[in-house]
C-alpha cells in the first residue's frame, strides 16, 4: 500500500479520501493477520512484538484475577523466547504482581496457580515445534496461551489458532516495513472470539445493517 502513491499523493491529509485509504489499508492488515494466524479478530497493530506479548500477558491476568476474582499470579515463559520479549515481560510484570516463571515447555508443570503461558513460534533457535500438547495441558488448568510468532513463517506453518493458542502476536516488519534505526515496528495482535471485549488497541471494523 505504501509503495502505491495513488493511496496518498492525490489528497491533503485532512481530506476524507486519504482517511478512507488509511482505513482500508488497516482493514486489509487485520484481515491478513487473521488469515495467517488462524484467529477470528485482529487489532490495527500495537508498538512492537515485545510489548504486544506483554499486553497479552496483562489481558490474561486481568481476565482471571480481576474479572473472575481468581488468585492466579504465575505466568510461564518458555526459555527459548526472544530475550527482548522476556525483558519487557519482566518489566511489566512487577507493578501488577505477576510472577514470571521461565523454563522449558517440555518439562514444565503448570497448575491452577498459573493464569497463562507464552511460546515462541518458531523459537529463538529457529526451531518449529508442535505445541499442541502443551497448549492443551495449560487449557486443562483453566489458563491461556499466547504464541509470539512470525507472519511470513505463518504462510507455511500451521497457524497458532489451529494449534489451540488463544492469542498470536509478533512483529509485522517481515512484510516490508523498513528498519527504523533499531526502533519499533508495527506489531500484530490477534485473538479468539472469546477475547473480543478485552483485546488491546483499536479495531477497524465494517458495519453491516440488520438487513444484510
Amino acid at each position: 500500500v505504501l509503495e502505491n502513491p495513488g493511496w496518498y499523493t492525490a489528497y491533503t491529509p485532512y481530506q476524507a479520501e486519504i482517511a478512507q485509504g488509511r482505513m482500508e489499508a488497516l482493514l486489509n492488515f487485520q484481515t491478513m493477520v487473521c488469515d495467517l494466524a488462524g484467529m477470528e479478530i485482529a487489532n490495527a497493530s500495537l508498538l512492537d512484538e515485545a510489548t504486544a506479548a506483554a499486553e497479552a500477558m496483562t489481558m490474561f491476568f486481568n481476565m482471571l484475577n480481576k474479572q473472575e476474582h481468581i488468585d492466579r499470579p504465575k505466568f510461564f515463559v518458555d526459555e527459548e523466547i526472544f530475550p527482548q520479549t522476556l525483558d519487557v515481560l519482566l518489566t511489566r510484570a512487577v507493578p501488577v504482581g505477576i510472577e514470571i516463571v521461565v523454563g522449558n515447555y517440555d518439562s514444565a508443570i503448570t497448575d491452577e496457580t498459573y493464569f497463562g503461558a507464552i511460546l515462541q513460534y518458531p523459537n529463538d533457535k529457529g526451531l518449529v515445534i508442535d505445541y499442541r500438547e502443551f497448549i492443551a495441558s495449560v487449557h486443562n488448568k483453566g489458563a491461556y496461551v499466547v504464541m509470539a510468532t512470525d507472519l511470513l513463517a505463518l504462510t507455511l506453518l500451521t497457524p497458532p489458532g489451529e494449534l489451540g493458542a488463544d492469542v498470536a502476536c509478533g512483529s509485522a516488519q517481515r512484510f516490508g516495513v523498513p528498519l527504523g534505526f533499531g526502533g519499533p515496528h508495527a506489531a500484530f495482535f490477534s485473538v479468539k472470539e472469546d477475547f473480543k471485549r478485552n483485546i488491546p488497541g483499536r479495531i477497524i471494523g465494517v458495519s453491516i445493517d440488520a438487513q444484510g
